[in-house]
């Protein structure tokens, strides 16, 4: 039985046939959520992405600045023996002997005298090192270069070091010393102590000796520097150090002010305390009683000491008279006798006196 239109939208199969369709729309009500999220992720895998590019993009300066050490010892040969040649001069290591005795001359203000003829420095740099290839050969070299570009005055009333100005080193021509026992065997370096106690220091800057040239109240720190032997290289003949291959320490403890007469009283104390060679410094006293013991003994037989001063004046003054005159072979025999006579005589003197 057919049914009108206005009956068959109430009918059974109209109510029941509406949830279907519904249903039918739910998924793609779903799907929608997930689209918007997928397209979510891409966006922000592609604002990563971008970021990523930006910091690929950057200059090549930051990464040269993170990486020195890499290309500072970097050999002749491929990317591994640079490497094997980094890590051996990284190995090596150096220590300062006598650090205390430095540490005091430092929180006082250590100063080095400088001379026209050299003087050496004291406190010696004394160095022991380590990690060096038994089987090679080595260099050791000191040299002293400036702290700063100040030129400096010592202030008495308040015993301190003040800058005074500006002063140019370029006028100077560095120098370094070479240890003299160099070339030697890496284990016979690391078997000793390195001493640089002959090393000196002076102002002469038309110093032919070899000599460390400095200038008088600047401040300057000395540096140590251990590299392989190279026969292509001759230290004696090179004015600067190679600027590859060398390894390179110093010590802030060692800085001093280079002066001409020592300005602060606490370090004349100090290096008449620990100095070796300043013991006539130290007891003044007693050098005093040993000299007069030493005069008294040369004053105990005056009587002898007349005799022979007179005997010798009057043989000086017999001979310069000889001397004055010019004869013949007869005159020359006799003069000859005179002397031998006047030696028996003074002989003769001192065996009876002593």
């Amino acid at each position: 039985m057919a049914l009108s239109s206005r009956a068959h939208a109430f009918s059974v199969e109209a109510l029941v046939g509406r949830p279907s369709k519904r249903k039918l729309q739910d998924p793609r009500e779903k799907a929608q959520p997930e689209l918007r999220e997928k397209e979510d992720g891409e966006e922000e895998e592609e604002r990563w992405s971008g970021a990523a590019r930006k910091k690929s993009e950057q200059p090549a300066e930051k990464l040269s600045k993170k990486e020195p050490s890499a290309t500072a010892f970097s050999g002749c040969g491929g990317d591994g023996s640079s490497n094997e040649s980094l890590e051996e001069e990284d190995a090596i290591q150096v220590e300062l002997q006598g650090s205390e005795l430095w540490k005091r001359f430092h929180d006082i203000g250590t100063e080095m005298i400088i001379t026209k003829a050299g003087r050496r420095m004291f406190p010696s740099v004394r160095v022991k090192v380590k990690g060096l290839d038994p089987g090679k050969q080595y260099h050791v070299a000191i040299d002293v270069v400036p702290v700063d570009s100040k030129r400096y005055r010592y202030v008495y009333h308040s015993s301190q070091w003040m800058v005074a100005g500006n002063t140019d080193h370029s006028c100077i021509t560095p120098r370094f010393y070479v240890h003299p026992d160099s070339p030697c065997s890496g284990e016979t370096w690391m078997r000793q102590i390195i001493s640089f106690d002959r090393v000196k220091l002076t102002n002469n800057e038309m110093d032919d000796k070899g000599q460390i040239i400095l200038q008088s109240m600047h401040k300057y720190k000395p540096r140590v520097h251990v590299m392989e032997q190279d026969s292509r290289i001759d230290l004696c003949r090179i004015q600067s150090l190679p600027a590859e291959g060398v390894k390179t320490f110093s010590f802030k403890e060692t800085e001093f002010t280079t002066v001409t007469a020592y300005q602060n009283q606490q370090i004349t104390k100090l290096k008449i305390d620990r100095n070796p060679f300043a013991k006539g410094f130290r007891d003044p006293g007693k050098n005093r009683y040993q000299k007069k013991i030493r005069t008294a003994k040369r004053e105990k037989n005056p009587k002898k000491k007349k005799n022979e001063y007179s005997l010798r004046g009057l043989w000086d003054y017999i001979k310069h008279i000889n001397n004055q005159i010019i004869g013949g072979p007869e005159r020359e025999e006799r003069d000859q006798g005179i002397e031998n006579l006047f030696k028996e005589i003074i002989t003769g003197r001192e065996e009876k006196v002593s």
